[in-house]
């Protein structure tokens, strides 16, 4: 039976979570051991003694070595968290007595990079010149992901379907409309009337990669309009290569309504008045529970909801 939270608070060294990292990386006890410079019988006696405060039997021994328990999966996986948690504040530490406030990784769709994240930087980057950020463009998918193995601290988007987000929550921040677009002097651009959606699926397509939400609209506009979807498509979620195949080509894309009139102001691309028949569902700002946030990291969070 599993062991009351209180009693493994009370029970758990720093040596038990050392020993389940070690063993995260070899199925050996006596590598282990050896990693931690401890002899085979100590180390033994240790992930006994973190079987009983645990109350659960963390591995299977056999002749090629220990295969861990779905126990103990959780258990490691637990440790390497906490060693992370230790780097971070490490880093945090020496970024303090450096002068600067620390850094903050955020981890945002497409939508709001124009505007608000544009905004936000700007305004905490002259309020804070020492803070550090870092910024990863993505689908939603891939950001959840990220944010939920702790490679980002905060995410400006979607929790797709399907996702499991127990350990997440979600504060909507804005809707957004899709654009489709093309060069300026793209053919379709010209035409004196509405394109239909079935002329502009003769075009070659850039499309974003399943699942994410914005070609799940894609897909479903084609699916409702009874049209064959695009033969010729390319799949990817890169802005920069997105702009790059419009400018050399005669190839439509879709972009969230802001990333389109920023760029459109730019003469860099055209919003074809052909409408997309769904809508995103609203991105906003996704954390992870029960996690520490830091003084760097609240910053931004605040500069978010008040931009």
């Amino acid at each position: 039976m599993i062991a009351p939270a209180t009693a493994i608070r009370k029970r758990l060294r720093l040596r038990h979570l050392q020993l389940m990292t070690a063993l995260s990386e070899t199925e050996s006890l006596r590598s282990a051991a050896d990693e931690l410079s401890m002899t085979q019988p100590a180390a033994t006696k240790a992930l006994k003694e973190l079987e009983d405060t645990i109350g659960a039997t963390l591995f299977v021994r056999h002749a090629r070595g220990m295969e861990p328990t779905i126990y103990g999966e959780a258990v490691m996986r637990y440790a390497r968290v906490v060693f992370e948690d230790l780097d971070e504040l490490r880093e945090e530490l020496a970024a303090i007595e450096a002068g600067d406030i620390g850094k903050v990784r955020i981890g945002a769709v497409m939508a709001p990079a124009p505007d608000l994240l544009t905004k936000v930087i700007v305004q905490l980057k002259e309020a804070h010149p020492r803070l550090q950020i870092s910024v990863q463009i993505d689908t939603s998918d891939v950001l959840v992901q990220a944010l939920q193995q702790d490679q980002l601290d905060i995410v400006v988007g979607r929790i797709p379907y399907g996702f499991s987000a127990l350990d997440l929550t979600f504060e909507t921040l804005s809707e957004e409309a899709l654009a489709i677009v093309a060069r300026p002097d793209h053919p379709a651009v010209g035409m004196t009337a509405k394109p239909k959606l079935a002329d502009l699926a003769k075009y070659p397509w850039i499309v974003q990669p399943h699942p994410s939400p914005m070609r799940q609209i894609i897909d479903q506009t084609f699916r409702e309009s009874r049209v064959a979807p695009p033969v010729s498509t390319v799949e990817t979620s890169s802005i920069l290569t997105t702009l790059s195949l419009l400018r050399d080509s005669d190839m439509l894309a879709v972009l969230p309504s802001s990333v389109a009139d920023y760029y459109s102001a730019l003469d860099t691309i055209a919003s074809l008045p052909t409408a997309l028949r769904g809508r995103l569902a609203p991105y906003g700002l996704i954390l992870r529970k029960n996690r520490r946030i830091s003084p760097a990291t609240q910053l931004v969070i605040e500069a978010i909801r008040q931009a």
